[in-house]
């Protein structure tokens, strides 16, 4: 990686970590998605996925509200699904950078769902799965967290909405 991506994600990674601690008290309400989303947005998949995994992972183990490190199989679920919206950033990216303004504000909206979505989806099913639960104990252990889920769902969509035009302006300016 050169020298300038390096450092493009080293800020990224940090903004992500320190955003996270900025709102940690917060619930359901973070920007840690979208700014690795942006991060593979604007660096592609695989710096974004790197500073995705990364970011997460530093900010889940410093975490003092209970590290990651407690319970490994979440703390993995973690990294994967940031990795994953690092590369969501690069594919979706290409799309949002193409398409007007009123669109993109919608297609932020659906995207910060479908992220959230993915992200809840392996971090909520990580922890049953890893401690032998059966699949209506995983469903059941799921639907508990609806509500949760939803507020973060929707709570992504608002961010991506407003966060995702306006940086695309920044980047034609």
């Amino acid at each position: 990686m050169e020298l300038n991506k390096t450092v493009k994600a080293a800020v990224f990674s940090a903004t992500a970590i320190g955003l996270g601690f900025l709102f940690m008290l917060v619930p359901n309400v973070e920007f840690i998605t979208v700014t690795v989303f942006l991060s593979g947005l604007t660096l592609g998949a695989v710096t974004g996925g790197f500073v995705g995994g990364s970011s997460i992972m530093i900010y889940s183990i410093l975490n003092p509200l209970g590290s990651g490190l407690a319970y490994l199989p979440l703390l993995v679920g973690q990294i994967i699904s940031m990795t994953g919206i690092g590369f969501f950033g690069a594919l979706f990216g290409n799309i949002l950078l193409k398409i007007s303004s009123k669109p993109t504000i919608i297609l932020s909206g659906l995207i910060g769902s479908f992220c959230s979505l993915w992200y809840d989806l392996i971090t909520t099913v990580s922890f049953p799965l890893s401690a032998g639960y059966t699949f209506n104990e995983i469903i059941i252990y799921g639907i508990s967290g609806l509500v949760f889920t939803f507020m973060h769902v929707l709570s992504n969509a608002i961010i991506f909405m407003v966060v995702i035009p306006r940086y695309k302006e920044k980047l034609h300016s």
